[in-house]
């Protein structure tokens, strides 16, 4: 499976550790990549600087592409429900291309052609940290699509209390 990260901005070097570890680990179930564009900082509204980012974005998308937006608007999957999803788009044999916003979201020509959108959930994430959480959401997918112990999966409602 082909997939194409592309995001707004570049990650701070602690960051980009974690994340580069991540993508090294994915790298055993799927070929990878990932391309940022400049941050549209200098744009005159907020709006004008999601425009300018979506061209950018959309200039590196793969012919083909299953285009994701990570989005607050999106589907909020368990990560069962991503490992699902990826199957699917992993059946399909067309490269996925998850795109990832700036500090202002991604602009509205990225999500009128995205075929799906992916919520992290509700809190508000910067930007660099919601592309790590991309990027282990992944990983975690593949190991449990794959059956690798990474996933431990979260008790159920008979399990009782955690213990530390």
């Amino acid at each position: 499976m082909e997939i194409v990260l592309l995001a707004v901005g570049k990650l701070r070097p602690s960051l980009r550790e974690v994340c580069d570890d991540y993508l090294a680990r994915l790298r055993r179930w799927a070929k990878i990549a990932e391309h940022e564009v400049r941050e549209a900082g200098r744009a005159p509204t907020p709006d004008a600087g999601r425009s300018a980012e979506a061209r950018a974005l959309l200039a590196r998308l793969p012919a083909q592409a299953t285009l994701v937006a990570l989005a607050r608007r999106g589907a909020a999957w368990t990560s069962e429900e991503l490992a699902r999803q990826l199957e699917r788009w992993r059946i399909e044999a067309r490269p996925l291309a998850l795109l990832v916003g700036g500090s202002h979201g991604l602009g509205e020509e990225v999500l009128a052609r995205a075929r799906a959108e992916w919520s992290l959930g509700p809190l508000t994430l910067p930007h660099e940290l919601a592309r790590v959480v991309v990027c282990e959401q992944l990983y975690r997918a593949f190991s449990l699509l794959e059956g690798h112990p990474y996933h431990k999966g979260a008790p159920g409602p008979a399990a009782g209390p955690r213990r530390r």
